[in-house]
């Protein structure tokens, strides 16, 4: 691989994304509505519906992507008896680092009576890519929370894979303020070659984590009567109050279609976007 020159480096480092887009939604007779927005940044979030009940809100990023060294943050707060569906416009892209790691965080919180559809499209990554990634999420006593997160290694439509890369992908999940889930991630290296293994993920290149708050057996039983055959593989499980289900397809499209099958499954109101 090329060597990048010292001078050429230094303008890669200061030519850096700092994004960050925070949103608070309130309840007022039925109806949902924006309370506060902040943006900095590329980062922008749209609400193209002003519908009874619940509101959309759809979060751009106006660089196209993110690389190395770049740092984006999303922050939403879902007041009482609120309801809000969201999600991002297109796929998020992280490019090939130079060296630093792409930072994206994510911070969710919903209060009682609320609750929060948050269905962002996929995280594809390119080869050489690196992502250090932080989710954490605060359910109140009665609110419900529904999340799906994906992983896409390359695009196989293009041809594409990760042969060389890293992911670090850190959860913490409360709800009624007790810690129920946390988990730490880290794939490094020979990405392509650990995917290969059979207890990774057999050859296959897209993951996804879903997540229900509350949720116990009896979504697992409607999961697993419900839904029709996967392209890829899932498993559902309750534990904690919550239910976790897992996905690995061999590329994004199953991916998508096993998502999708299972939040229908879960009567999940799905972001406009997806269904386009």
């Amino acid at each position: 691989m090329q060597s990048i020159p010292a001078d050429d480096r230094l303008i890669f480092d200061a030519n850096r994304g700092d994004g960050r887009v925070a949103f608070s939604v309130a309840a007022h007779r039925g109806i949902t509505r924006r309370r506060t927005v902040g943006e900095r940044g590329p980062l922008r979030v749209r609400f193209p519906n002003v519908e009874s009940g619940a509101l959309e809100a759809v979060i751009v990023n106006t660089a196209g992507g993110i690389t190395g060294g770049d740092a984006l943050a999303v922050e939403i707060d879902v007041g009482r008896g609120a309801q809000l569906v969201a999600g991002t416009t297109a796929a998020e892209k992280i490019y090939r680092s130079t060296g630093a790691d792409a930072s994206l965080s994510v911070a969710l919180s919903v209060q009682a009576a609320g609750w929060l559809h948050w269905l962002p499209q996929e995280t594809i990554l390119f080869d050489r890519a690196r992502l250090s990634r932080r989710i954490d999420i605060d359910v109140a006593e009665g609110a419900s929370l529904v999340m799906a997160e994906s992983l896409v290694f390359g695009r196989a439509a293009m041809g594409e894979s990760v042969t060389d890369g890293r992911v670090v992908d850190r959860w913490r999940v409360r709800h009624a303020g007790r810690l129920v889930f946390a988990e730490n991630m880290r794939l490094e290296g020979a990405i392509a070659e650990r995917l290969a293994h059979p207890a990774v993920a057999k050859g296959w290149h897209a993951v996804a984590t879903l997540l229900i708050v509350p949720g116990d057996e009896t979504v697992v039983t409607q999961v697993r009567e419900s839904c029709a055959a996967f392209r890829g593989e899932a498993g559902i499980s309750a534990w904690n109050g919550i239910a976790v289900a897992r996905f690995c397809a061999p590329d994004g499209a199953a991916l998508r279609h096993d998502i999708m099958t299972m939040l229908a499954a879960l009567r999940v109101a799905l972001p406009r976007l997806w269904l386009q």
